[in-house]
């Protein structure tokens, strides 16, 4: 039996595994959600999917995104991904 939930375990930083983006358009919002949370740029020039990332996820998440390369990736993802 787990001692505590999978969502509160804290993970080793080195292990994490990296998400990378599924379309250009999920890592530019990704990016702009980023320098939002950097404060680079204003949150209430957020829109849409940028808006919902700069509250949902961690500054590493987004870079993580945000870092994908964006030579391999589809314009939009598929309905299906």
């Amino acid at each position: 039996m787990r001692k505590y939930p999978l969502s509160k375990i804290e993970t080793d930083p080195a292990t994490e595994i990296t998400m990378p983006a599924k379309s250009k358009a999920q890592q530019k919002a990704a990016g702009a959600a980023l320098s939002a949370k950097r404060g680079e740029t204003p949150k209430k020039e957020l829109k849409g999917a940028s808006k919902g990332m700069y509250e949902s996820m961690t500054e590493k998440e987004l870079d993580d995104l945000a870092s994908t390369k964006r030579k391999e990736l589809p314009s939009k993802a598929d309905k299906d991904a």
